[in-house]
């Protein structure tokens, strides 16, 4: 079967919101083809270390290309291109909110006066990618189809729910469903006459060219890091301010089995402003080990320079790659050889290699089939890029560089809670980043790119600088000085509310109750001294879980219940708001069920009832949770 387009960048997103594109592709005289696909990543929700799931071409499995996040195919006057926005996004955001980039094209499709049959004349499929620890796990997508149907659409098929949990990723249930739309959008969109079709193992061209040059050219700032010292305000993802790091601490006892760290950056005259709720992004790079390394394997000498030039003249090159650009800042500053690779990338690296038996093996690991194989070899494991190149040296060593940002997705922005407010620092920006350290089948710990690099930084040896900026949170707080408010964060999940509790003290705002839990009082209690201070000076009603120094285990969603009357009291007749922040396993649904309980047995509300409150609750934004896989 032919591929006629060649939509880029499906990912597995872990609870991300893409930018979507819809790319038109006229078949024949039936109709148009237009495909919603996601584009660029906008960050991942605040996490201790979020690792992304690597972008990468889903190549299908019939060999129609590099797929796409959901199809949608205009019959008739209901052209998709006079839709506003254009673009309807297929990932979800964790809190069932659609990507920032499709928000316009939401308002549209759910305006009241659009009549029923608006879509008759459009066939429609929707995939959804996420992860089903979330409560809302894939919520636009299935109000996306929703929706399509009550304004008349024709769904070519169900919707798909690709799940980040499932034991091969989104592929168990992309795989079948990609091999069904296929067939039904052939049936619709024959073929057109002169397309021919792409033998399997003959890789696509390669998206850019990579000229190297003869001589190193001469100084270039730029490539110190993209970002410059002092960008125009304010700082951005293709902009990022430098920050010079103030202090690196850790914050956990010397026994306790995580290295959490207390990092403070001066944003003085950054231009960066930013409330209690807010997250920074920060970007990190690879260790000049792994570097080294992966320039010997594909025999690339780190130091030689080379310009970008993109085969097609509608793409652009990556805006972060300065022009020209030395091999060595390409690999420590924007391939992720740190990243868990997925299955295009050994489709792609089948199609580029030269040896027989390493052929076989990924022909293996990229087909259908070979789906568990691969999930064992590199999935459960966290088998990195690098180390898969490693147990391919041939392969590795044949690799034309022209494919290396095909091969290989760009090192992703980590997002992390904002733990300061400028009311209490005005120059000053703090994180709570737990290190990511752990053990799998093998020899080597697998390491969290971003929060194993910030910890590597020591400013106590000469001037460290990281690039950063800062986006709205999920988490907003009242304005009002009267509204109090309930705040249940663990482990760092107590981060984002430190900042609230600095702003709302500074602001006279009085009526705080802070629920935190930890393993043991003398080795994870963070910040133990400033919440007793506050304490002290009637500002805030601390909670504590500690949940290691009993025998039975206690935890914040048992400290909810056992002070639910003043739960009750602040939440029915104080009209205070709910916070929750931490991870996203058990916790969150632990401490809705502990919620409705208080509502039964303080509220005298039955079960439904109790449900319906909550649900209220979030609604009305009185509940806000911030939560990570």
């Amino acid at each position: 079967m032919p591929r006629w387009t060649q939509p880029q960048g499906v990912t597995s997103g872990r609870h991300r919101k893409p930018e979507v594109r819809v790319l038109p592709g006229r078949l024949g005289s039936q109709g148009n083809l237009w495909v919603g696909f996601p584009g660029a990543l906008t960050p991942l929700p605040p996490t201790p270390d979020a690792e992304p799931t690597a972008p990468g071409a889903v190549r299908q499995p019939d060999g129609h290309g590099r797929g796409c996040g959901g199809a949608a195919g205009p019959r008739g006057p209901a052209s998709a291109s006079r839709l506003p926005g254009a673009s309807p996004g297929f990932l979800p955001g964790g809190q069932g909110d659609p990507p920032d980039n499709m928000k316009s094209f939401w308002r549209f499709l759910f305006r009241k006066n659009l009549p029923p049959a608006s879509l008759c004349q459009v066939d429609f499929a929707v995939v959804g990618l996420g992860d089903s620890s979330y409560a809302k796990f894939n919520f636009v997508a299935k109000k996306l189809h929703r929706r399509l149907l009550q304004l008349g659409g024709a769904a070519l098929l169900p919707v798909c729910l690709g799940d980040d949990q499932h034991e091969l990723g989104p592929d168990g249930a992309i795989d079948p469903w990609l091999h069904s739309l296929w067939e039904k959008v052939l049936g619709l969109y024959p073929v057109p006459p002169g397309l021919g079709v792409i033998p399997p193992g003959v890789p696509l061209p390669s998206k850019f060219t990579l000229r190297f040059l003869q001589e190193a050219p001469g100084p270039c700032p730029s490539e110190q890091h993209v970002a410059q010292a002092d960008p125009p305000s304010p700082p951005s993802e293709l902009r990022p301010f430098l920050a010079r790091m103030v202090t690196n601490q850790r914050v956990t006892g010397p026994s306790h089995f995580q290295d959490v760290r207390l990092i403070e950056f001066d944003i003085a005259d950054s231009g960066i402003s930013f409330v209690a709720g807010d997250v920074v992004l920060i970007q990190p790079e690879n260790t000049a080990r792994h570097v080294q390394l992966f320039c010997q394997l594909l025999g690339l000498d780190p130091d030689q320079h080379f310009t970008l030039q993109p085969r097609e003249p509608n793409v652009a090159c990556p805006e972060r790659l300065p022009q020209p650009c030395s091999v060595r800042h390409l690999v420590s500053q924007h391939l992720d050889v740190a990243c868990v690779p997925r299955r295009s990338f050994f489709e792609l690296l089948a199609c580029l290699s030269p040896h027989a038996l390493e052929r076989e093996k990924l022909l293996e690991f990229s087909s259908a089939a070979g789906q568990e194989a691969l999930h064992d070899y590199c999935s459960r494991p966290r088998r990195t890029t690098l180390e898969v190149l490693c147990d391919f040296p041939h392969t590795a060593a044949a690799i034309p560089p022209d494919y290396l940002l095909d091969l290989i997705p760009p090192i992703r922005p980590r997002a992390f809670s904002i733990a300061s407010s400028l009311l209490a620092h005005p120059t000053r920006l703090q994180v709570l980043v737990a290190v990511v350290q752990y053990q799998t089948r093998l020899k080597e710990p697998r390491r969290g790119l971003c929060s194993s690099w910030l910890a590597s930084l020591d400013p106590g040896q000469g001037p460290v600088r990281v690039p950063l900026w800062v986006r709205p949170g999920g988490l907003s707080f009242p304005q009002a000085p009267d509204t109090p408010v309930i705040m249940v964060g663990p482990g760092t999940g107590v981060a984002p509310f430190r900042a609230a509790v600095q702003e709302r003290v500074a602001q006279g705002q009085t009526g705080n109750l802070l629920f935190f839990g930890c393993r043991w009082r003398d080795q994870d209690f963070y910040w133990e001294a400033e919440w007793r201070e506050l304490e002290k000076k009637g500002c805030l009603t601390l909670v504590t879980a500690f949940s290691r120094e009993q025998e039975r285990k206690m935890y914040v969603q048992h400290r909810l219940r056992e002070r639910g009357p003043l739960v009750w009291e602040l939440l029915d007749r104080q009209g205070a708001c709910f916070y929750l922040a931490g991870n996203a396993k058990h916790m969150p649904a632990e401490v809705s069920e502990a919620l409705e309980s208080v509502f039964r047995e303080e509220g005298g509300l039955s079960g439904p009832e109790a449900a319906a409150y909550l649900a209220q609750l979030q609604r009305t934004l009185r509940f806000q949770t911030e939560t990570w896989a």
